[in-house]
């Protein structure tokens, strides 16, 4: 049988192994602990890791303090000329400092992105569509949507609730009615060929503008071959008359060194001559010539010679005097000879 104090003993362990199952918790890494008491929140938190709290008296909530992504869904939105659209999905991308968890929670709940984030998420979306069209919101505007939305948010969040973050914003392409967007996807469809049609256009005025440029390149190829052609035919010319030039002056260099080789010889024999051809000499020279072309005549008629012998000296005039008796003495002999 067990005694009471067995009994006592398992009571008592079963009471403490209740009471460690509820008052023991996890804080996981990247979050953070806040606590209820009576539906007060404590002023106490705690950092991830295991922690005591007195069960069924204290409540705890996990606080997420790292990045985290906040999914607003099916938001409705009415555009300045009334036409109805909806944004499938918006995502939030926020951080929250650990150092602002107490305030935030205690101003705001722990569920403090439904009033911080959905509600001005729907908020500003209708403030926005309700000063745009269609197009604007759907087209012309779409790009703008997410970082609007982003600067309006964290404007809001840094008087209402600091160390709240918004890192990013992502907006889906709203949903329109059936009959406007077939009407956009056929106009986006004819601006596509629009686009097509251009590009291809400019696809051949590059072609062109490529060939011309090819055919200018080409040009002014052969404009540049002509013109060093030109310039080295001008130079071979160049170079022929500067031989030319040369070559006459070497020739007339050489002819009147020639020339000159030739005066001056014959000045030299000028020179000697005037020493040598003396007026005696020259009257030697003279009779030696007519000595040398006596002539016999054979007839009954002997020629007359004249020279002028007025001048002449004694011993030309005895020479002289002497042939022409020869003369008619050869000649006298030769008439006899004759029968």
């Amino acid at each position: 049988m067990t005694t009471p104090s067995a009994v006592v003993a398992a009571v008592v362990a079963v009471l403490m192994f209740i009471m460690g199952n509820f008052s023991l918790h996890k804080i996981d890494e990247g979050h953070m602990g806040v606590y209820y008491r009576g539906g007060a929140l404590l002023k106490e938190t705690s950092s991830p890791g295991f922690h005591m709290m007195i069960p069924f008296i204290t409540t705890y909530r996990s606080i997420q303090v790292t990045l985290q992504t906040d999914e607003v869904k099916n938001v409705p939105c009415g555009t300045s000329g009334g036409v109805m659209i909806y944004f499938d999905r918006i995502e939030v991308v926020n951080v929250l400092d650990s150092n602002s968890v107490y305030d935030i929670v205690r101003n705001y709940t722990a569920d403090y992105d439904k009033a911080l984030i959905f509600n001005k998420v729907h908020h500003e979306l209708n403030q926005f569509c309700s000063v745009h069209n269609l197009h604007e919101v759907y087209i012309d505007l779409f790009d703008q949507i997410d970082e609007n939305l982003k600067i309006a948010l964290q404007k809001d969040l840094n008087k209402m609730a600091p160390g709240l973050y918004i890192q990013a914003v992502r907006v889906t392409k709203p949903k329109i009615p059936e009959t406007i967007r077939k009407n956009y996807e056929l106009m986006e469809s004819e601006k596509t060929k629009l686009l097509i049609a251009v590009q291809r256009q400019k696809v051949v005025e590059k072609d062109a503008e490529t060939e011309r440029k090819k055919a200018v390149i080409e040009a002014q190829k052969n404009a540049e071959v002509a013109k060093i052609q030109y310039e080295q035919k001008i130079m071979e010319k160049e170079s022929l008359k500067k031989m030319s030039l040369l070559e006459d002056e070497m020739a007339f260099s050489r002819q009147k060194t020639r020339a000159e080789s030739e005066s001056y010889t014959k000045k030299q024999q000028a020179e000697g001559n005037k020493l040598l051809l003396t007026p005696e000499y020259l009257e030697l020279k003279k009779l030696e010539a007519i000595s040398q072309n006596s002539k016999i005549y054979f007839g009954s008629d002997i020629p007359k010679m004249f020279m002028d012998t007025s001048q002449a000296s004694p011993d030309v005039k005895n020479v002289v005097n002497s042939e022409v008796v020869f003369s008619s003495e050869t000649s006298s002999k030769d008439s006899r000879k004759k029968p």
